[in-house]
């Protein structure tokens, strides 16, 4: 017998209840959608499941009879919508190391996501450079890292995910240095130089960068904070150098155009290959 199970559905709640109107409301149907379902039902059963009147409804025995069937069915549906949808409810925790600027111009985008998508997972980030956050993965501190490439203290047993490119511009308040000209590294060094600290990729970078053509940096300020850089930047301090994804948002800075534009460099997903991912960590991983 071909009968839908959402008429056995209907009569379920309607026995549950006996009530048509508190049948449909639980059900978030219409009362007549509701009475017709169990017409319909009555009619492919050949049989009268309710003793219908203006006060009550009351089970007929064949309704009876059907209810001690379809009252055990319903609950080992119910039973396994919940096992399955616990199953997808997500949690535990994630553990990222990331720098300030990588988590405030990149990665903050894909935390909001998954915030939103998996509300009970736990976030944890850990704030360093790209060449501190290598440590911290290292060291079993966090489960995956989102760093700058190259990077030195990068492993052969770290695996690496490339999520994105960037190029390094220098910044500057046009009101306090002429950098309309196009020009060279070498000229570059006519200016402050505002960069990170020794102890970043940028700095090994642009040191290697400087060095092939036999140029020495000699920055005239070395912070933690690619921001901090440009606030320095824009109150005419000196010339900085950050990624090109933190540019669009700056005000009253312009780019210097570089006869020769600085190689482009990598944004990284690193993981530890001996280390297996929580379930947390690889969902993250998929919105890359």
């Amino acid at each position: 017998m071909d009968i839908n199970l959402e008429l056995y559905r209907v009569f379920y709640y309607v026995a549950g209840t006996l009530s048509f109107s508190e049948a449909a409301r639980e059900l978030f149907i219409s009362q007549s959608a509701v009475s017709q379902s169990v017409k319909t039902l009555e009619k492919k059963l050949g049989q009268t499941l309710f003793v219908r009147s203006t006060k009550k409804v009351i089970l007929t025995p064949a309704g009876e009879t059907l209810l001690q069937h379809v009252k055990p069915a319903m609950q080992m549906l119910s039973e396994g919508e919940r096992l399955l949808s616990s199953h997808t409810e997500l949690m535990g925790q994630l553990r990222i190391g990331a720098s300030d600027t990588i988590c405030r111009y990149f990665l903050i985008e894909y935390l909001n996501r998954f915030h939103r998508d998996y509300p009970d997972v736990r976030i944890k980030i850990t704030n360093s450079t790209s060449i501190g956050c290598a440590e911290l993965l290292e060291n079993g501190q966090v489960d995956f890292i989102v760093c700058n490439a190259p990077n030195s203290r990068l492993t052969s047993h770290m695996q690496e995910k490339v999520v994105g490119e960037f190029e390094d511009v220098f910044m500057g308040n046009p009101k306090a240095f002429s950098i309309e000209k196009e020009m060279e590294l070498q000229d570059l060094l006519e200016y402050p130089i505002l960069m990170l600290s020794p102890r970043s990729t940028t700095s090994e970078y642009l040191h290697q960068i400087f060095a092939s053509q036999g140029l020495r940096l000699l920055p005239e300020v070395e912070l933690n904070s690619n921001d901090l850089l440009l606030d320095l930047a824009r109150i005419g301090l000196g010339i900085a150098c950050v990624p090109d994804y933190m540019c669009p948002a700056q005000s009253g800075l312009k780019a210097v155009r570089l006869k020769n534009p600085l190689p482009k460099r990598r944004l990284v997903i690193a993981r530890r290959n001996s280390l297996p991912l929580s379930q947390a960590g690889e969902r993250f991983l998929k919105y890359f």
